[in-house]
């Protein structure tokens, strides 16, 4: 593409945005979190871009509320310069423009380059921010079972190309060194990460120690902890849209969101500025169907297109698993992965919870025998955990019970054999490496 090309599509991708005609309004109220605009509510709808012309720089905001009189625009960031009777003007619905060349590229949650690699190609189309997901019956089926060179995850809850899962975790546990080692693994043309609400040093950490190469085949948007609760919000959409545009193009698509917990409370604050009243420990009605809308969007395409396989992490509150968040969470995804702060602290990593965590669609990754062998040796690490305390305290009696007697043999094996840090990540049979595993003398 040489540089005219660059410029049209530049030229197109504005005239997308603002449009032939500007329609404005005037400031009428400004507080710490929103602004008031009148002179638009007949001519904009809900979630429209609107650009703020303030003393120093032109600011953007989305429209959060509409009334008769006026709207309420929540500010992407600090809205110091903005006062009374500043000049609004609509821009219409959030999109971006996404490119091939963006593989590699680290964004922002409006799509602007955020590294030093110069400025970012735009695609001809227009990605709106809040698609639809793909119609149910048009939907392909998830039938293609993917490997993650990560044992524990390919024995006991094998993932499926298409399909959705999330970490959960609390914080501290183990969620982003997870994330690293699937990111860098799997057979996916491209990688899509939305980093939400991360520590500032964060984001270039996880970009060259955890993503390291991978990421000549990923595209990140960042949305660190200090911007605002729109940016932070906006920052999944936009990783979702990503995903969907090397979707449509027929490729195998890995979205990588960390974390949802950090969405749901942004999304939160933003509901709270549009007045919606909290019920759910704070949590406002919104933020569970804006949760599901985001969600959804992931998984196969249309039939014979592509698909996004989408790994979703979510901290945990207080280690409380039943929060309403990470319980709403849990019945949107196609299965979900428990991080143990207490297997942590023991020193075994992946810290994975066999017995909590679950892939709802196992069964196709596993053939029958793999199902049968799975099903036993959860049966045998549940007895030996269940009976943990009896075994401290002296109470257990080799030879009285065979079953026990073989969990307390075989159970130390398979969780040696689970064991893995970040750089052994590989390709291979994790069946046969269980089986070698157990077959060698204790």
């Amino acid at each position: 593409m040489n540089s005219l090309d660059r410029l049209s599509l530049s030229i197109a991708a504005a005239e997308t945005e603002i449009g032939p005609v500007r329609i404005g309004g005037r400031v009428t109220h400004v507080s710490a979190d929103s602004l008031r605009v009148k002179g638009l509510s007949k001519s904009v709808c809900l979630g429209d871009l609107v650009v703020f012309e303030g003393r120093d720089v032109c600011r953007k905001g989305e429209i959060i509320l509409l009334d008769e009189q006026d709207v309420v625009v929540k500010p992407f960031d600090r809205s110091n310069d903005i006062g009374i009777g500043c000049r609004a003007y609509r821009m219409g619905g959030l999109a971006i423009h996404p490119h091939e060349g963006w593989r590699g590229r680290v964004v922002n949650a409006l799509g602007k380059a955020v590294d030093d690699k110069g400025a970012l190609a735009y695609g001809p189309e227009a990605w709106l921010l809040d698609r639809e997901p793909p119609a149910p019956m048009e939907r392909g089926r998830i039938e293609k079972p993917v490997r993650t060179g990560i044992r524990v995850l390919d024995l006991f809850t094998p993932m499926c190309v298409g399909q959705r899962i999330g970490i959960f975790a609390g914080s501290g546990v183990g969620k982003s060194t997870m994330l690293g080692m699937l990111a860098g693994f799997g057979e996916f043309d491209t990688v899509v990460v939305g980093l939400v609400g991360e520590r500032g040093r964060e984001v270039r950490e996880f970009i060259d120690d955890v993503l390291g190469d991978a990421l000549d085949r990923s595209v990140v948007v960042a949305a660190t902890g200090d911007e605002s609760a729109m940016m932070r919000r906006l920052a999944p959409k936009t990783a979702m849209s990503v995903a969907e545009y090397y979707r449509s193009l027929g490729q195998s698509v890995l979205l990588i969101v960390d974390s949802a917990t950090r969405f749901a409370h942004a999304a939160r604050d933003v509901a709270m500025a549009a007045g919606e009243p909290p019920v759910a420990r704070g949590f406002t009605p919104s933020v569970f169907s804006d949760l599901a809308k985001l969600l959804e969007r992931a998984g196969p395409g249309a039939e014979g297109s592509g698909s996004i396989t989408a790994i979703v992490s979510v901290l945990v509150d207080g280690d409380d698993h039943n929060d309403p968040v990470s319980d709403a969470i849990r019945g949107l995804l196609d299965g979900h992965i428990v991080l143990d702060r207490a297997i942590s602290d023991a020193g075994r990593y992946p810290p994975v919870d066999v017995l909590k965590s679950t892939s709802r669609l196992a069964q196709r990754a596993w053939t029958g025998e793999q199902r049968e062998l799975i099903h036993r040796l959860k049966g045998m690490i549940s007895e030996y955990e269940e009976t943990r305390d009896l075994r401290l305290l002296g109470g257990y009696q080799p030879g009285l019970n065979a079953g026990l007697d073989r969990a307390c043999d075989l159970v130390p094996k398979i969780y040696e054999a689970l064991r893995q840090s970040p750089e052994q990540v590989e390709d291979g049979d994790p069946f046969n490496d269980l089986a070698q595993a157990l077959s060698m003398p204790g």
